[in-house]
């Protein structure tokens, strides 16, 4: 897999993609609910036909799992094979509450593990791309194109931490979490931005104790990997991507995972 020429791919789907979901986010839009009881709107459908289509043209043998297609049915067969895992609109209820946090997730996954992705906020300008232990921060101007790139990494953890949690899917475990590594800084924010703030050193760690599915998770936790963090379930073992055939839970569904910026002794306290 030659890594760049991906994220290249990767960087002009998302792009044109975020440019579709401006439009409907200044123009407004009906709203529809998925049988999980999820908001769904024309900003997400047209931002996955998009990126499909981006990627289909350029990496036809690799398998996509996307949300939307998912939702409809649409599931191809990735037994043993490497595969893209796309979220269109990561923070679709921040989408219609005209917060600007939502974002456009793009990944790709071999053996499991996320080791490409980029992480896209239109409504921010700023966007987060990764591959095999490289990251940047990118920043985007009003025409949608990249005006500069900048390397990030992860931060050594400070003597007080400070952890990130979801905007809207808080729990009680969250706040045991953080009593139990002495941490009394946390900020709230929604999408897959909480990777991205851990990969540049914003932050150090962000628990999650509710549910996610993998197209939430994987693009952002590609990034963080390649800026030198790590995601962890509540084993310590590395989060892993392409979970099917549970009977006791859905396909492409995450568990309880910590993701960590910092040392290789802060990644351990999981």
């Amino acid at each position: 897999m030659n890594g760049r020429k991906m994220l290249k791919t990767f960087e002009r789907a998302a792009l044109e993609a975020g440019k579709a979901i401006i439009e409907v986010f200044c123009d407004g839009c009906p709203v529809e609910m998925k049988a999980d009881e999820s908001p769904v709107t024309i900003a997400d459908q047209e931002a996955e036909r998009i990126i499909l289509a981006h990627l289909k043209r350029d990496f036809p043998e690799i398998p996509i799992i996307a949300e939307e297609s998912v939702a409809v049915g649409r599931v191809p067969d990735i037994t043993g094979k490497s595969f893209f895992l796309v979220d269109p609109l990561d923070g679709t209820r921040e989408f219609l509450d005209k917060r600007q946090e939502f974002t456009v997730n793009i990944a790709y996954v071999e053996n499991g593990i996320p080791v490409a992705g980029i992480v896209y906020a239109p409504a921010l300008g700023i966007a987060f791309s990764g591959e095999r232990g490289s990251a940047e921060k990118l920043l985007i101007d009003e025409n949608f194109a990249i005006t500069e790139r900048m390397p990030i990494k992860v931060r050594k953890q400070p003597l007080e931490s400070t952890a990130l949690a979801s905007f809207r899917h808080d729990s009680p475990e969250t706040g045991l979490f953080l009593a139990r590594h002495a941490i009394s800084k946390c900020t709230n924010i929604g999408s897959s931005l909480k990777f991205c703030l851990l990969a540049e050193g914003k932050a150090d760690v962000y628990p999650r104790f509710t549910r996610t599915m993998e197209w939430d998770t994987a693009a952002g936790d590609a990034v963080l990997r390649a800026a030198g963090g790590l995601t962890v379930t509540m084993d310590g073992q590395p989060l892993v991507y392409g979970k099917t055939g549970a009977a006791a839970d859905f396909d492409f569904a995450n568990p309880h995972f910590v993701s960590w910026g910092g040392t290789k002794p802060a990644l351990e306290r999981a």
